[in-house]
């Protein structure tokens, strides 16, 4: 099992910069991806963003590419996610997960490619 809990979150104006984290705890070492989601009111959870476990490579959606950037952390089994220029349209429960497949491309994009959820962080963009 691997446990993740995210932090960062919170309200901000429009232009504004937040930092999310989420550290990982357990069987950390079968992870080969993680990813943040996000989730608006009455909106299917869609994704943000992905790294794999080494921070090689990262995939974004369309939507936040140029703003936000996604990394490993300085500390040991932690994940940023560092947003900037935020829009009201943001706003929405930020979830990080961890996926153990062995694969990349697309698929990091997809939420069944994960196994492990964090509880989520509210991230507020005010107009």
């Amino acid at each position: 099992q691997v446990q993740l809990v995210e932090s960062g979150g919170g309200l901000v104006q429009t232009g504004g910069s937040l930092r999310l984290s989420c550290a990982a705890s357990g069987r950390t070492f079968s992870i080969y991806a993680m990813g943040w989601f996000r989730q608006a009111p009455g909106k299917e959870r869609e994704f943000v963003a992905a790294i794999n476990w080494s921070g090689s490579r990262q995939n974004y959606a369309e939507s936040v590419k140029a703003r936000f950037t996604i990394s490993r952390g300085n500390a040991e089994n932690t994940l940023s996610l560092q947003m900037n220029s935020l829009k009201p349209e943001d706003t929405a429960v930020y979830y990080c997960a961890a996926g153990v497949r062995n694969a990349w491309g697309t698929i990091v994009m997809l939420k069944e490619n994960y196994n492990y959820w964090g509880q989520g962080t509210q991230v507020t963009v005010s107009s």
